[in-house]
């Protein structure tokens, strides 16, 4: 079996070392991020696995501190030995297992590794001590590729190290940010870092095509699990006769009822999401989100919400009355109609020759009223499911900000985006049956995976539309 590329990510101290390698490898929960200095004390390796193996083997170290003070005590040593022999001697020497015992840690693992990513703080100013530094890695012999990260942030200082760089022979710079990663930055890394390692060009470019399977692949799964969302909540129905909805306390605890069951199945939906790009639910300290506010479980029938909603969907882009339903009455996002589903379908027999039996039975129907979920709530499921999903795609592992979600209007192409999603979903409105946990044994119809299918078909272009040109 092939030994995996090992990479030791090197750097000062609060550079965003263990940052990095938890937005490569996707685990929230590696190592320890803190604003305190020379929070991670060891060298920790992590793997990153493709098909089924370790294909890069990350070393996370201890951050450089004293890099000036130790320049010059390698430089007071033989000076008839090359760089490298002289980081040994240092090695083999007291210092490192004393003063410099954090930068003997590094160096250490520098010359076991098949080459180092040096992470820099593009905000920091440009001082001394990380040119000792570079000095240092470079004694070590092994290619290094420096990783600029923060680099989005306003006092990034990323023309001034870039100029640092290139006088050490470092032209080959990676810009990264371990919060927000740009888009297509890690397949540039793996893809910069083969021009140095060229004899695992191969295995690296594996490694770049790997990551894009993946992200397309959550992406799908993505969008699966949202028009499962979206056909559930089409399909969810509650009736009772119409004295119960004449009793205003009768009628609000009904309302309250179907309300949380829309707010479970979208906080559900949310955390899946947020399991699948890589996320847990509890990650306050490290990786905070709305939902964790509640935010996600009140806007759905916010009023306000409801309103900008239903504007939108009176601009051109509604979507169509309910199937089956015949809306009476609009309560906080849902329509009261009256006999609906069996109602409808009973009055279309009627057409078919049930006569008046048929219609008796339609009257004996209309003293039962049903609660379905409004499009326009719908609508605002899906705009907020997809700006959720939006923000993961972009958001790296280290990100402490919490995700903000989109106040404003969408633009017409995201309207109409959304609209045909709803109006997708549309033929779960006269199967009840189809909204999941809707009965003890419940198993999933074909045609409703059929309809979940397409639905999800839309979802690419929905969300491709709210991102904007």
């Amino acid at each position: 079996m092939t030994e995996p590329i090992r990479i030791a990510v090197v750097g000062h101290a609060n550079a965003g070392k263990t940052s990095l390698l938890r937005t490569l490898t996707r685990r929230v929960n590696f190592g320890e991020v803190s604003e305190r200095p020379g929070t991670t004390r060891h060298v920790e390796a992590v793997d990153l696995r493709v098909d089924g193996a370790a294909a890069v083997r990350f070393l996370d170290t201890p951050g450089l501190e004293d890099g000036v003070a130790l320049r010059e005590h390698i430089d007071s040593l033989d000076k008839a030995a090359t760089p490298p022999e002289r980081i040994r001697q240092f090695l083999r020497g007291p210092e490192a297992h004393g003063v410099f015992e954090q930068e003997a840690k590094v160096l250490r693992a520098l010359l076991e590794v098949d080459a180092a990513f040096l992470v820099i703080d593009a905000r920091e100013p440009v001082l001394p001590k990380f040119r000792a530094e570079i000095e240092l890695l470079n004694a070590c012999a092994r290619p290094v590729l420096p990783v600029l990260n923060f680099v989005r942030d306003a006092a990034s200082r990323e023309a001034a190290w870039k100029e640092l760089l290139s006088a050490y022979g470092l032209h080959v710079v990676v810009r990264f940010d371990a919060a927000a990663p740009f888009v297509g930055a890690e397949r540039e890394l793996y893809r910069d870092l083969a021009t140095l390692l060229r004899d695992r060009r191969a295995a690296l470019d594996r490694v770049a095509e790997c990551l894009e399977e993946e992200a397309a692949q959550r992406r799908r799964a993505a969008g699966t699990r949202i028009a499962d969302l979206l056909v559930d909540a089409a399909s969810m129905r509650r009736t009772a006769s119409a004295d119960d909805f004449a009793d205003p306390p009768t009628r609000q605890r009904l309302v309250g009822e179907l309300q949380k069951s829309v707010f479970d199945k979208a906080q559900r939906c949310a955390d899946d999401l947020l399991a699948l790009h890589g996320f847990r639910e509890g990650d306050a300290d490290e990786a905070a989100l709305p939902l964790l506010e509640g935010r996600w479980a009140m806007d759905f029938f916010h009023p306000e919400a409801l309103k900008d909603a239903g504007i939108l969907l009176g601009k051109g882009v509604a979507v169509g009355a309910a199937v089956g339903v015949v809306a009476d009455l609009a309560l906080a996002g849902l329509s009261l109609g009256a006999g609906a589903a069996l109602g409808g379908a009973l009055g279309g027999a009627v057409s078919q020759g049930l006569g008046p039996l048929g219609r008796k039975l339609v009257n004996k129907l209309r003293d039962v009223h049903e609660l379905t979920v409004e499009d326009r709530v719908l609508f605002v499921l899906a705009a907020w499911q997809l700006e959720l999903l939006r923000a993961l795609e972009s958001r790296g592992h280290a990100a402490v900000d919490r995700i903000a979600n989109s106040s404003g209007e969408p633009a017409a192409a995201a309207r109409r985006a959304l609209a045909d999603l709803v109006r997708a979903a549309q033929p779960a409105r006269s199967h009840p049956e189809w909204e999941t946990g809707s009965r003890l044994r419940w198993r999933e119809a074909p045609q409703r995976q059929a309809l979940v299918a397409a639905v999800a078909r839309q979802v690419p272009a929905a969300l491709a539309a709210l991102a904007g040109p």
